[in-house]
């Protein structure tokens, strides 16, 4: 691996540094390089690791690019020699949020959310044409993946759309063309005529998303800044970034309190955050197996009603 990342940031020194690790999908270790410094190097075997890993790099660059959350600072996405793919990000040492550092947190999450909706106001009240900034439909430049299986993101104009066609749905073809899950199929084509519904009296508009930011892909730095990594960026509904958030455990009351003191609950919105958990456990599901089975199936049946 040295002497490929050599040559691919152009460094006269590489050494291993900051030891090795993985998750659930990759794996991953450190580098110390000359040019770049300390680097941290996520490789995958799979035959659509590219697709994944640029994804990841043009969602940090876009995350970035805010400037109201801290990301790893991307780099550059290869080819490994012996098939799949590998993206270079800046190293950070991070640490589990703090109770203190989870309000910051809170807080930045909602800035990120509002700031597509800051570009328009701002674009309208100038006149100054920005509005070219400011991105006015539901999905994302490029394919990003949640864990290994890619989003569709192709550019819709309604939110209830985008979000029952292009995630819920491509979940639940996914399984049943997977596990031949024909009593999910049942429950699915019995829900999906209600989400219009779980939408009434509300005007959603795009934000940028992390798109999974479960209690692993968040944390702090050295410094005690909040930092999060591993997104499946995309523009749509601020709402659905806490869906997951509020799964695995990893957030208290703080960031919670400190999110909605920006962006207010608005009327509905615990039966559409059991509607985004249903796209992560369905998405779970598709990885990891029968496991999420149930909770994909109680989600469905109790929104049927």
């Amino acid at each position: 691996m040295e002497r490929l990342l050599m040559k691919e940031l152009a460094s006269t020194s590489v050494s291993p540094a900051g030891g090795s690790g993985g998750g659930c999908i990759s794996q991953g270790a450190g580098y110390l390089t000359d040019n770049y410094g300390h680097v941290f190097v996520k490789q995958n075997k799979k035959s659509g690791a590219a697709t994944m890993f640029m994804g990841e790099l043009e969602g940090l660059k876009a995350l970035e690019g805010t400037g109201c959350i801290r990301v790893p600072k991307p780099i550059k996405v290869f080819p490994m020699p012996d098939g799949g793919a590998a993206i270079i990000v800046e190293h950070v040492h991070i640490k589990p949020l703090s109770p203190t550092c989870e309000a910051e947190a809170g807080t930045n999450l909602a800035r990120l959310h509002l700031h597509n909706r800051e570009l328009k106001e701002k674009a309208e009240s100038s006149g100054d044409g920005n509005s070219l900034r400011y991105v006015a439909e539901f999905g994302f430049s490029t394919t990003t993946c949640c864990g290994y299986i890619p989003q569709d993101n192709t550019w819709t104009d309604d939110w209830v759309t985008f979000f029952t066609q292009r995630r819920l749905e491509l979940q639940v073809n996914l399984a049943v063309k997977k596990y031949h899950d024909q009593e999910l199929l049942h429950q699915w084509t019995a829900m999906k005529p209600k989400i219009p519904s779980f939408f009434k009296g509300i005007v959603v508009q795009p934000s940028l998303l992390h798109g999974d930011l479960w209690g692993g892909n968040i944390g702090q730095t050295a410094k005690g800044e909040p930092i999060v990594f591993d997104p499946a960026v995309f523009y749509g509904h601020d709402e659905y970034d806490l869906g997951i958030s509020s799964m695995f455990g990893g957030f208290g009351k703080s960031f919670f309190d400190a999110y909605h003191k920006l962006i207010p609950r608005t009327e509905g919105f615990d039966v559409r955050q059991e509607l985004y958990k249903l796209f992560h456990y369905l998405n779970h599901y598709n990885h990891f197996g029968s496991s999420y089975r149930g909770s994909c199936m109680k989600i469905l049946k109790n929104l049927a009603r």
